[in-house]
Order: C-alpha cells, then structure tokens, then sequence
C-alpha cells in the first residue's frame, strides 16, 4: 500500500509544480552558503542525535513552554528586588517584541543590531528577532562606533537595541552612515532627549502589545530550520569581522547534543541555574544562557554589569548555580583573590589548606587516571574541613559542572582549582561550530584537554604530522551556514567535503582525547577570551612611530598586551645581518626628535629618553583608535636587535615566525607579566608542609 500511495501521489506532485526543474529539491540544498536568505543542507545523520528531527528556534520555545511553563526562566535584581519571568510569559514577551519590531519596519533577513550588557531586554530583543524573520545580531559592548556601524551595515540592521545613553552615543554618531536603521531602542535607564525613532523599552513592547497574531504566526511558519537566524560576528586575523551566520538548527540541535553531552538535568526532576555575565555578543555566552538553558528548563540569573570588575562572586553567592562557565581570566581572578586571602589567614589555618590542597590534587589526579587509593578516607576528611567552605565562599555550593572555554588555560590555575576539589571542565569549540565542539565531562576528564566530541560530531586531523598534530576539522550539525556576503572566506573555513577547517593544532591521545597543541591561524587570544588580531595592531605601532623596524604583539593567555619592538638599522650586504648602526632616516628621525643616537644600542631597553617618550606617544595615539581596552598596548621594550632571516625571527618571505620570537625573547617577555611580590602576597603563600 506505501508504494500504491507514492504512485498516486506522482503524478498529482509533477501536476502542482510543472516548472519543477527550476525549483531545487532539498537534495540539491549546499552545505554552505554566504546569501542571508539562502537554505543549506543539513549534515544529518542516519541514527543517534545526529538524526533527530530539526526544529525551528518557535518550536524548540513552544516546546519548553508547554514542559515548563510555570518554572522561573529568567530572573534579575532591580535594586534590592529580585524579578522574574517564567516560560509561559517569557514566550508571549518575546512574541510581543516581535510584533514591534515588524511595526518598525523590521524585514525579512536584515539584522536587529543589540549593543549592552546581559539583561532579560536582550533575550527579549534576540527571540524576538528571530521570531519576526530577522537575524539576532550581538555587537560587542567595547566596540568603537566604527566597529559598531561595520557590523550595522554589513547586517543591514533595520533597528538597534542599546543599554544606556553611553552606547547609544556610539550609535548616534554613525547614525548617519546606517541607510538601513529605522528606530533605536534603549533598555536602561531615562532617556536623556527625545528622538524622533528613539524609544524607551516601554514604549517599545506598547507598539506591539495589541497587534493581532496572524501576520505573526505566518512569519513564524514560513520559517525553516535550515534557515539563518542569528549572526555571530568574529574577528578576522587581518581586515573585518566576520559575520558567522547561524541557522535555527545550529541553534536548537547543538543545544541538544550539549545538554545530553553534560547531563543537564530537566526542571521537572530538578532545575539547572545558571548566572549570565558573559558577552552575548559571543557564541558561548549565548548558547550556555539561552539556548541550552532553554532546552532543559533552567533559570538565568543575570550578573550586575560591573561582575568582572568583582561584583560577580557576590552574584554568585547569591544564585548558587548549579552550572557556571568562566573564561580562564574569571578562574585567574578567583585564584589570586584566594591566594591573598590564603596568605593573609593564621599559620594553622594555611597549613591545613595546604594539606587538604595536596590530598584534593591527589586524589583528582588518581581519580583521572582511574587508580583507587587510600587517598579515599583523607579526602573525606579534606572535604569537610576545606573544600566546602571554599566552595561557599565562592558561591559555587551546589555548582558540580564548572566550566572553562574561549580562550586557553594554564595548567597552573587548572591544578589549582582541582586541589580544591574544583574540577574545570575545559570545552573547545568556535563561533563557526555554533560554540562547542569538544567538552570534558566528571567521567571523561584529563587535565589540559579539551575532553571529547558532543555527541552526533567528528572531528578529523588534517595533515597530521609525526606527533600526530594536524589542524582540526570538525563535522556535524553544529557546522555554520557560511561567513555573511564572503563567498571566498566561507571556501576557505570549509572544504570541499564541507569539513569545518579550525586553523588550530591538536592531537589525540590514545584514549581519543583531544589535545590543542598551537595556532595556525595568529590570532592572540587574551585571558580574558578577547580574540585580537595582531596584524593591523602591528602595523598600526609601526606606522605612528617611523623608527620602529619590527613590532611583535604578545598576549595569548595574557591578561594584557605587551610588545616587542626593533630599530631600523643598517644591514650587512653580505650576510643580510642587521647592524648595530642606524639607517640614515633613523639618525634624522632621531635628531627631530631631540636625540643624538646613531646605534641601536644607545636606544635599547630604554637607554635614551627622548626615543623612549617618542615610542610610547606613537602607542598612546595607536591605544586611542583600538576597538575595545583589551587591543591597547600596555607594555613594550626595544629589543637589542633587528629581527632577521639569518637570526631565525623572520622567514624566507620575511613572515614573522611568532613562536620562535616568543621563545627567543622570553626572559623579557616574562617581564611585562611580572607581578611585583608584595609582603601581603608572595608568590606562594602557602608554607611548606
């Protein structure tokens, strides 16, 4: 009977659509594509998670809505007060932000641009977004009003929504290079002047409120979940961001695989919390707080916009999450917080922290590497005394899933946490794969790795060498639609097959755990999970001070940016050797700018002042054009030499090979990171045992 029922339905099939040939079946959907209305083929799999149903971002929320209406969804501080909203009427705020949205004239495909620290406001203007048939667009809150209107434009966002008058200022600046921009939105605080097509959060949900539901309920069902809804902008190494653009299904199905991954559990057993802090222009931020949560039922708290200046701990005193995700600084800050405390507290005290210290190390590391020791009966005795007060004290009481990701972490601040009985489970992943790719759970958790796929991904090493290190290549439903009007840059992040290329280094170990091992790409990630490409930053030092031959921007896994800088010199015609005298220009330049220096090493590690205050202004007028504080230079030496090919610095293009000038220079790199010891805080507080 199957086949009688395909037979009868042919015919009627080639009878609605005679032109068929020129509407292209699903199958011939590409994986990628860089147009903002375009379909792709979904990477779907023949059996597991890889093969569930896809669902639209209004199915997986309607979903949720009907598992757990009445269950807190998000909440917040106004004041002393703490408000909330459930799913029921989260869901319906979201459809009224929607309707106003449409009211402003939002259009299909174009951009809802929103520029302002996590609030329940963002959530609101993102879903709603979305479900109006426009893209949810984050733009960072550090961003300059150039990196503001780059991303507005290349969105072609028909409104913005903005946080304060601070960040509406950036926006009203570049107002008038925005053709595409209809009405602004702020969600904090008075206005300070009225606006034509400016409107106060309130003022914004009446526009909607009694907007019927129909033309609503047809945007909401044309879409599809092969479809883009969300864009994520990243930094390119060289040149502009890059819109990452995301489809309903990246969204809800990497929302499934993590929460299996993890095993969150669903508010009908007991329910997940979580604090939201962290950029929601960034994909993590986003799918930890409102995708993932969504999907199982949990509660989002938002922090206080000041929680990475010290606030957030009281916050998560407060909350006790049961899930909590910090970027290696945030984990940094904690342990130098504790450090000083530690130091600061009676012998006795200390020296049973110590110990409970080395025991919770122990036995964590024993745990990992699957070894059952007498450990067992000391670690009892650590948990009580220690280990519980220290996770009270950090608000992290009931938070038995601690996460770390967007930027590496050392060994150091993982060992440290771990001797707490803390263990950090790292997660490994990009924008381009909708956030994660990798993540370590309580049962497969070695330190410095990234852990294992989530289910219903691949991951593939391309070239590996003879460590086994090759550049890792991704596959899955997490995969991204394609870079946002940039054909060319989508070719090259996925291959022919439609592998997702990372641009970084790793390996596996035997037990398939994957390791991250370099960068292929330059790109300087900061403690603070700030990505920075060093390039434009480089040239930029180079440019302002005409002296200066060769910059080297340092700063992964640093807390700040620090550089290196060389003198133009005179070059041996022989051997292409930099020498120790100045080129022509740079004795002029020099004598402008009121020095008598002829050799490089008059100038130096600092050694002529007038040279050294020159240095320093060019890097002030650099520092005052950067994108966000994270791009400012705040230390640098002159080093004693001229980078070269001969000297192993440069390349036979004269490409600068980072990790060897890294290595070469490390003793004075290690001094910008220096931190003063201090009789308060030595640099081991803890006695020894």
């Amino acid at each position: 009977t199957h086949i009688s029922l395909l037979v009868n339905t042919l015919p009627r099939l080639n009878a609605q659509r005679p032109n068929s040939l020129s509407v292209p079946a699903a199958a011939e959907h590409r994986l990628w594509t860089s147009q903002r209305d375009a379909e792709v083929k979904l990477r779907m799999g023949d059996s597991g998670l890889a093969a569930e149903t896809p669902l639209t971002v209004n199915q997986m929320f309607t979903s949720a809505v009907e598992r757990f209406g009445t269950y807190t969804a998000l909440s917040w501080k106004e004041g002393e007060q703490q408000k909330s909203l459930n799913y029921k009427d989260y869901y319906q705020t979201c459809r009224t932000a929607a309707k106003s949205f449409l009211k402003l004239g939002l259009e299909r495909y174009h951009g809802v641009g929103i520029l302002g620290f996590n609030s329940a406001e963002w959530f609101i203007s993102d879903i709603g977004a979305i479900l109006a048939g426009g893209f949810a667009v984050g733009i960072y809150t550090t961003n300059s009003p150039e990196a503001c209107q780059y991303v507005a434009e290349n969105c072609k966002a028909n409104i913005i929504v903005v946080e304060n008058h601070k960040q509406l200022q950036k926006i009203l600046q570049v107002e008038d290079k925005l053709p595409h921009l209809k009405a602004i939105i702020q969600y904090k605080d008075a206005l300070k002047e009225k606006r034509p097509n400016l409107y106060t959060w309130a003022e914004f949900m009446e526009l909607g409120r009694d907007e019927p539901d129909a033309p609503l309920d047809a945007i909401i069902s044309s879409q599809k979940p092969n479809q883009c809804c969300t864009l994520i902008y990243t930094s390119g190494t060289t040149g502009q961001p890059k819109g990452v653009m995301l489809s309903h299904d990246n969204l809800t199905w990497t929302a499934l695989s993590t929460s299996k991954h993890v095993h969150l559990t669903d508010a009908t057993r007991s329910q997940e919390v979580v604090v939201s802090y962290l950029p929601l222009s960034h994909i993590a931020a986003q799918m930890v707080d409102i995708w993932v949560t969504m999907k199982v039922g949990g509660a989002t708290y938002f922090a206080q916009p000041d929680a990475l200046k010290g606030s957030l701990v009281n916050t998560l005193k407060e909350v006790r999450p049961t899930a909590f995700m910090g970027v290696p600084r945030v984990w940094e800050k904690m342990q130098e917080k504790m450090k000083s405390v530690g130091a600061k507290s009676s012998t006795v005290r200390r020296k049973v922290a110590a110990w409970a210290k080395d025991v919770g190390l122990q036995t964590n590391l024993t745990k990992m590497n699957q070894y059952v020791h007498v450990m067992k009966s000391l670690y009892h005795i650590a948990k009580k005394l220690v280990f519980k007060k220290v996770r009270k004290a950090l608000g992290l009481d009931r938070c038995n899933k601690c996460y770390t990701g967007a930027a590496p972490i050392t060994k150091d601040t993982l060992e440290f946490f771990l001797s707490l009985d803390i263990p950090l489970y790292e997660l490994y992943g990009m924008s381009e794969s909708t956030g994660p790719h990798t993540i370590s759970r309580p049962n497969a958790f070695k330190l410095t790795s990234c852990g294992k796929e989530i289910p219903g991904c691949k991951t593939k090493l391309h070239n590996p060498d003879e460590e086994g290190n090759g550049e890792i290549c991704f596959w899955g439903r997490h995969v991204f639609m394609g870079y946002l009007n940039m054909p060319d840059k989508t070719e090259e992040a996925l291959d022919a097959e439609g592998w997702l290329h990372s641009g970084d280094l790793g390996k596996h170990d035997e037990n398939d755990f994957l390791f991250i091992t370099g960068r292929i790409k330059e790109l300087i990630i900061t403690a603070g999970g700030e990505n920075i490409p060093p390039v434009p930053i480089e040239d930029a030092v180079k440019e302002a001070v005409p002296l200066i031959s060769n910059a080297m921007l340092i700063g992964d896994k640093k807390k700040f940016l620090s550089m290196l800088l060389t003198i133009k010199c005179q070059v041996n015609a022989e051997s292409g050797d930099p020498e120790d005298e100045l080129t022509p220009e740079a004795v002029e330049m020099c004598k402008k700018l009121g020095s008598t220096a002829t050799r490089v090493s008059e100038i130096a590690g600092g050694r002529d002042r007038a040279i050294n205050a020159a240095i320093q202004e060019g890097i002030n007028r650099v520092n005052e054009k950067a994108n966000s504080n994270a791009q400012r230079i705040q230390k640098w030496v002159v080093l004693d030499q001229d980078f070269s090919v001969g000297g192993g610095e440069l390349g036979p293009t004269m490409k600068l090979k980072r990790p060897v000038v890294a290595k070469m220079f490390k003793e004075q790199i290690d001094n910008f990171y220096k931190e003063l010891a201090t009789p308060t805080t030595p640099d081991n507080p803890l006695p020894p045992k």
